[in-house]
Parts: C-alpha cells; sequence; structure tokens
C-alpha cells in the first residue's frame, strides 16, 4: 500500500498503543450494527434547518478519528522507497515525511490516530511505535498501528485504501465517533484539521473533501473537482493512464441554475460520516478497493452531499524525487517558502534520539541543515546549499572521513556511522577529494576517493542500478549501501 522534545509549547501528552494484527478472528461479527436508512436520506437535502446543530457534536478529540496511510506509490520515489514506504523516508534533517499528518492531528486536538501499513512497512511502523509511545493525548488517545493482515474471511493482502479501511472497521468502529478522516500519509503540509471538520458539519455534508484552491499536476488516483458557489463537488475527474474518468452528481435545487463553478485539486483528504462510510464500503461498493477512484466518485454519482474544502497553504505531495528534493532545499531558503519546520504554534513532532549537540572542527557551512549528533571536521572544505539528514547511531565513530570533500545542494539521508567491515577497501562514508553536487546520498554508501558525483552531462533519467545510483529529474540518487568506487565520475 499505500509521530517528542521540542521548544515552544508545552510537549503534547500522546499514548500510543503499536498493534500489528496479525489475525482478525471473526471480524465481520464485530462490524457496528448501524441502523438501517433508505438512499434517499442520503441525498442533499434543501432544508434551512441543520441536521445536526455544530453544538451538538461533541468535541473533536471525542468524535473525530483519523485514519493515516503510510504508503503511497512504491515507485514514485524509487530508490528511496526500496526498504521503506514512503511515509518512513526522512525529511529536514530530524523527521519522517508521515511526522507532518500525524503532527496535524496532534495540533488539530484529534487524539484516535489509526495508520494502516503495507507496502514496506517495517521502518514505519518502528518510526511510529518509537515516536508516539508513552505521551498521551489524554485518557482515550493513541497511535495505533494497524500492519495488514490476513485472515480466515480474507486471503489476501490489502487492495487498496478502500479495502484496507473496510477489513479494518471493526477495530476503527471500537469508539464512537462521528467522522472518520482519511490522511495520505507521504505529503508534507500543515492543515487545522478542527476548520475542516467544522465547515464539513456546518454544510451538513456527508462527505468533505479537502482541496488545493486551484488546479495542479499531481497524484494520479485525487482527481480534480468541478464545484459550484455552495461548495458542493457537482463533478469529479480522475486521472489515469488512460482517458479521464468523469462522475457527474445529483445537483441540488439551489445549485441546479448555478453557473459560477471552480476547479480545486484535490488534495486526497477525504472527512466522512461514520454511518456513510460503512453504507459505502459495505454495502453500496463492497468489491470498490480506492478510496478515491472508487468510492468517492460512486458517492458523488448516488446522490451523496459531497463538499469540497478550500486549502490555501504550502502542500506537497512528494510527487518526484525532484519534489522531494525541492522540498528539502526550500527548508533553508527561508521560512515562507515552503514547509515551516520551526512554527512554535503548530511543532512538529518525532522521534526522541537523545544524541548530542553535532560537532564542527574547522568546517565551512553555510546555508544548511545539520541533524543531531553528527561530527563535522575540518575534512569538509565547504559544505554550501545543503540540507544534512544524518541520523547517526554510533557517535564514536567518524561519519565522514574525507579531506577536501566538497558538497552543494546536497542530501545525506538516513545517514548511520558504522565503521567499515573488516578487510573492506571503501567503507562507509566519503572519501578524499571527493566532490558531490545536487545528490542524495542514502545510508550506508560507501563512496571511494576522488569521486565526482555531480552528473556532468546534465542526464535527466538514467537507471543505474546495477552501478548503486539512478538519476532521476536530473538528481543523482546513490542507493543504500551502495558502493562507488575510487575515482568514479557519475
Amino acid at each position: 500500500m499505500v509521530a517528542l522534545q521540542l521548544s515552544g509549547p508545552a510537549p503534547v501528552n500522546l499514548q500510543a498503543k503499536f498493534s500489528i494484527l496479525e489475525l482478525a478472528h471473526s471480524s465481520r461479527k464485530h462490524l457496528t450494527t448501524l441502523s438501517s436508512f433508505s438512499l434517499p436520506s442520503l441525498f442533499i437535502s434543501n432544508s434551512q434547518q441543520p441536521r445536526h446543530p455544530i453544538s451538538s457534536f461533541p468535541p473533536v478529540n471525542q468524535s473525530v478519528a483519523a485514519i493515516v496511510f503510510g504508503d503511497g506509490s512504491e515507485s514514485r520515489l524509487y530508490p528511496l522507497t526500496k526498504r521503506r514506504s514512503e511515509g518512513a523516508i526522512p525529511i529536514g534533517a530530524k523527521y519522517r515525511i508521515v511526522d507532518a499528518v500525524i503532527s496535524n492531528c496532534i495540533n488539530s486536538n484529534i487524539n484516535k490516530i489509526y495508520a494502516l501499513t503495507q507496502y514496506n512497512s517495517t521502518s514505519l511502523n518502528s518510526h511510529l511505535s518509537r515516536s508516539y509511545t508513552g505521551l498521551g493525548l489524554g485518557k482515550d488517545g493513541f497511535v495505533e498501528v494497524i500492519a495488514a493482515y490476513q485472515s480466515l474471511e480474507d486471503q489476501g493482502w490489502f487492495q487498496g485504501t478502500a479495502d484496507a479501511i473496510r477489513r479494518c472497521l471493526w477495530v476503527l468502529e471500537e469508539y464512537q465517533v462521528s467522522e472518520f478522516l482519511v490522511l495520505p500519509g507521504h505529503h508534507l503540509y500543515r492543515m487545522d484539521y478542527q476548520k475542516l471538520v467544522d465547515a464539513h458539519r456546518r454544510s451538513q455534508a456527508d462527505i468533505t473533501i479537502a482541496a488545493l484552491n486551484s488546479t495542479r499536476d499531481q497524484d494520479p488516483g485525487f482527481g480534480t473537482l468541478k464545484v459550484n458557489s455552495l461548495n458542493e463537488v457537482e463533478e469529479f475527474h480522475v486521472k489515469s493512464e488512460r482517458e479521464p474518468m468523469i462522475v457527474p452528481s445529483v445537483q441540488s435545487a439551489q445549485a441546479s441554475n448555478d453557473n459560477s463553478y471552480r476547479k480545486l485539486s484535490s488534495m486526497g483528504i477525504y472527512l466522512v460520516n461514520r454511518d456513510v462510510m460503512t453504507k459505502l464500503l459495505n454495502e453500496y461498493f463492497p468489491q470498490a478497493n480506492e478510496f478515491g477512484t472508487e468510492v468517492i466518485p460512486g458517492a458523488i454519482s448516488t446522490g451523496m452531499k459531497v463538499q469540497a474544502y478550500a486549502f490555501d497553504g504550502y502542500w506537497e505531495d512528494m510527487r518526484s524525487i525532484a519534489a522531494f528534493y525541492q522540498a528539502n532545499m526550500e527548508c533553508i531558503k527561508g521560512l515562507i517558502m515552503g514547509y515551516n519546520f520551526y512554527d512554535k504554534d503548530a511543532p512538529l513532532y518525532t522521534t526522541p534520539r537523545y544524541l548530542p549537540p553535532t560537532t564542527i572542527t574547522g568546517a565551512v557551512i553555510t546555508d544548511s541543515v545539520v541533524g543531531d549528533g553528527c561530527i563535522l571536521n575540518i575534512v569538509f572544505d565547504l559544505v554550501s546549499d545543503s540540507v544534512l539528514l544524518l541520523f547517526p547511531e554510533n557517535v564514536s565513530s567518524a561519519l565522514i572521513k574525507s579531506r577536501g570533500a566538497r558538497l552543494k545542494e546536497q542530501l545525506l539521508k538516513d545517514y548511520i556511522q558504522k565503521s567499515g567491515k573488516e578487510g573492506m577497501a571503501i567503507p562507509i562514508g566519503i572519501g578524499e577529494d571527493t566532490h558531490i553536487k545536487k545528490a542524495i546520498i542514502d545510508k550506508n554508501a560507501r563512496i571511494g576517493r576522488n569521486v565526482m558525483i555531480i552528473n556532468k552531462d546534465n542526464v535527466q533519467e538514467s537507471n543505474r542500478e546495477a552501478n548503486g545510483y539512478i538519476i532521476s529529474g536530473g538528481i543523482v540518487v546513490v542507493l543504500e549501501s551502495a558502493v562507488i568506487p575510487d575515482g568514479s565520475i557519475l
């Protein structure tokens, strides 16, 4: 398939329950029995009176549960996803991508968070369990990982987001929440979900889709919304490898003569009423696998009231290596250009690593971000316009052993300090007189002496995985544990 030490406000208490489900015995028996209702009750209401006044709802920490998917496309950020899911990819020298979404939930007072994982999920599961354990979000708060599982009823793995939610409803419905908030866990943005919930309840919608206030090229599965002046979704265009799919909705009486339409790009964020979620997955579309491309268009076509919630802030869906690289570069260019890692009012949470401060001796470093526990000696002549994503685990050994190494616009990702194996000619790290520009170096790579990683021929795309690297969007990505021999020119 497709979570604490910070300056600023007092840390939020968050208590995690890490649960890997191996068998969901008799899961269907545990599905909450909901009162039946007829299809017309799902159509857009013309009544001016709220069906459920906002004041009648409990606070969001009692009435909303978040469902986070940590996995995106397995090929979009390859090879960074070769052994980890997209949500587990390090970013900003300290964090993982999924931390942005989990932190949004915490800062929005949503304290019931389920993470559904499957693809390359070991690193993500471990990160979530270590990051969000023991500091609770109130009495009933938790972050619970539900890993893909097989059962007597379902012998296969999760077939998509809709299938995963359907098969986990018996767990998700443990608490009597009013809405489920479905969230991709591999996007970088900051949003107050309470505003989304308030807009959803005020409009008396069955489903609310968060959308960018404009259209842009993005994830194929999310699609484009055609929205009227009442923010009702009239049409849903889904991009695919073939022809786009267009699903018209049933229009309300108020909107039937409304020609004031806007086109918005869906963010893949859906707020769904609890009873509507159960009906959609178990009764109306029991065979649907994907939530965005199958369930949402189906809900619109049946006449459910589907609203759009326009979002104006920074949002990056990590749709490519180049987009991921740019998001890291922007975090050192200034607070207003990209994602703000330093927002004290909405802090970003992650694993407390208890590492010592970084030691810098004689190195010349400008416009860079350096992670905790690093050792940078005079071996660096210049580190400029760089993001060093260093998560060393053995701070007693030298990470970089090069002399005269020049690094420009480089990401050293999840780099672990380990001594080289006895007898190996090239130890883990960067060799002497090596020049690196516009590259991503994954952990445990062995880069020899006099190496030039500069993309000298300005190649945009090249698969040299057999040689330990690929080029994507003009950016050289050195694979995890790759060996780049002395004198190599990439």
